[in-house]
């Protein structure tokens, strides 16, 4: 039992695998994964708790606490700003509870270059816990720099996950962690 109490913060601190899959200057694929410590349907829980986990410097209001994300078809990646007004960061288009989320849309700052994103989580139960896998493609570069945003893309995602796997593994709130 004791081993057991050992080896479980430490399999929830495994690092997460960042890659980018492939890269053009129309459009890139990214893939995120992360195993997690919690049953299957923790893990998906968690993850439309995204006020809680996702960092705050990539939000338009710099406060993550405003994100919501509403587990359902149609249901809103979304963030209310300041004077009514807000953004839809994306949208759900297909929903298997405990199982997968597909969203639809373009994270910033692919919004601004015309591309279509489709993001799918996928949740996996695993010995000890379960595999998250977010894989992200986008496409349609106005400006033909698909291919230079995809590191930049991998980059904010991973540390999306490392932060999600923090806060889906029971340990405080990502912002409140001291350096």
């Amino acid at each position: 039992m004791r081993l057991l109490l050992f080896t479980l913060p430490l399999l929830a601190a495994a690092p997460a695998s960042a890659e980018v899959i492939s890269a053009s200057p129309t459009g890139f694929e990214v893939q995120e994964v992360v195993n997690l410590v919690v049953p299957q349907p923790s893990a998906y829980a968690a993850f439309g708790q995204v006020g809680q986990w996702w960092n705050k410097e990539h939000t338009y209001s710099g406060d993550s606490a405003r994100l919501s994300l509403q587990l359902r078809p149609g249901g809103c990646f979304c963030e209310p700003l300041e004077g009514g007004g807000g953004v839809e960061h994306m949208r759900v288009t297909y929903l298997k509870p405990g199982e997968q989320i597909v969203l639809t849309g373009s994270l910033v700052p692919l919004l601004y270059q015309a591309t279509a994103g489709v993001m799918d989580i996928r949740f996996e139960r695993i010995a000890g816990g379960t595999r998250v896998t977010l894989n992200y493609r986008a496409a349609g570069f106005a400006r033909g720099d698909g291919d230079k945003m995809a590191p930049l893309v991998d980059q904010v995602l991973a540390d999306q996950m490392k932060r999600y796997r923090t806060y889906a593994a029971g340990a405080p709130k990502p912002d409140t962690l001291t350096p």
